[in-house]
């Protein structure tokens, strides 16, 4: 078989797996951010409500296509980019494979899908579009995009802020000799005052004048026939509560969300895991300071448990940014899977534990849903995976798959 056709089969066959659990029509949650604009002034999260109404009018089913045209782009995005950086990496790219098929497992596609709607998916696919362009030597566009993204959702900030100051990092050390040098920081501090200038100004307007919007937006939202009184409610707090309430509510959970909870287990592991595929692949070219700030980032979103309560959401943000992380890593430095043509058996049981705590584990949907499939049907699911990966496996000595 074609190694090309083998790999589309295979994390394609995943990513439609994981989707398939939880996807679903946009809740009224994610709609309402969509009705929400500037009609009644200045507002957070209004930029992309504001701007689709200015091409259609907006009603439900303009919503819904909305969503499914973006999830329509970042599912093919993701495919395409784990094909190319599989096949491009020079050796059996036995480890890449591991990495992509345990993301495509994860709970991140899972909540990708029941999310539809959320303006999480415009976030990481603009955030993508900005790493790239920084990857291509450009600071003032993406330093602008950054800021746009802070307007469209404040989220920005531990999404897609760290991984773009992470590229802008790679993209200017040497690839035989990654030191951090002081121009570098530089760079970063003239890329990052437009953002933080952004995400500065919207946080105190927020305190300042936040509330004053409270009963417009919820008075707008409750008469629109498919939000409801209860969702505007809540949409319209979001909106307008102050930073340091969220702060001062949410906080002292913190610890426990990301170390004694289901999470820590179910994300946690798999995530160190990929954690560990990493180390393999690149510490040896990149040191220990930049593998650090890799760390740093794909775990900075995690910090979202201090002001926010989702917290099966939350911790499906880490398995994006190292998507992000890995394929940035892997355009530098390719060529370092050549040594890694075999895996431990110790290796082997933790990439299975892994795929079964992504793929088995049960994730708490929103709004009192629960996934399609039954834990039998799982397990099932699971087995074609299983075996590719043993085929693959026994085909690396074989030479059965082609280039």
């Amino acid at each position: 078989m074609n190694k090309k056709i083998f790999f589309v089969i295979l994390y394609l066959y995943t990513l439609v797996f994981s989707v398939l659990k939880s996807i679903r029509f946009p809740n009224s949650w994610a709609e309402a951010h969509w009705m929400l604009d500037y009609r009644f002034g200045f507002i957070k999260r209004g930029l992309a409500g504001e701007i689709l109404g200015f091409f259609v009018e907006k009603n439900e089913s303009v919503i819904v296509w909305v969503s499914g045209v973006i999830l329509g782009i970042l599912y093919p995005l993701l495919l395409l980019v784990a094909i190319k950086q599989t096949l491009s990496s020079k050796g059996n790219g036995l480890y890449t494979g591991m990495f992509y098929i345990i993301f495509f497992l994860s709970q991140y596609l899972v909540y990708s899908a029941h999310l539809i709607g959320y303006l999480d998916h415009i976030i990481f696919l603009l955030g993508i579009f900005i790493v790239q362009l920084i990857l291509k030597r450009k600071i003032l566009l993406p330093s602008i995009l950054l800021s746009i993204g802070m307007v469209i959702h404040e989220i920005s900030f531990f999404l897609i802020l760290p991984v773009s100051v992470f590229a802008l990092i790679v993209s200017g050390v040497q690839k035989n000799n990654p030191v951090l040098k002081d121009r570098l920081f530089r760079k970063s501090a003239i890329f990052l005052i437009l953002p933080m200038i952004t995400v500065i100004g919207i946080s105190l307007y927020e305190e300042i004048y936040g509330k004053e919007s409270y009963f417009y937006l919820f008075n707008y939202l409750k008469n629109i026939q498919f939000i409801g009184e209860r969702v505007a409610g809540s949409v319209a707090s979001a909106y307008t509560e102050k930073l340091s309430y969220y702060f001062a509510e949410e906080s002292p959970h913190l610890f426990q969300r990301l170390f004694i909870s289901t999470c820590t287990i179910l994300c946690g592991v798999p995530l160190l895991f990929l954690c560990f595929i990493l180390y393999k692949r690149f510490y040896k070219k990149i040191g220990t300071y930049l593998f650090f700030i890799a760390l740093v980032v794909i775990f900075f979103p995690l910090l979202l448990n201090a002001i926010a309560w989702d917290t099966y959401r939350i911790w499906s943000f880490p398995y994006m940014i190292m998507f992000i992380v890995f394929g940035i890593l892997n355009d530098q430095w390719k060529d370092d899977e050549i040594k890694l043509n075999k895996i431990s058996v110790s290796e082997t049981i933790v990439f299975f534990i892994s795929i079964l705590l992504v793929g088995v584990g049960p994730n708490i949907l929103m709004d009192d849903e629960v996934e399609r499939f039954s834990f039998l049907e799982r397990v099932i699911g699971l087995l074609p995976i299983f075996l590719m990966m043993f085929y693959y496996y026994k085909s690396l000595n074989k030479n059965i798959l082609r280039p």
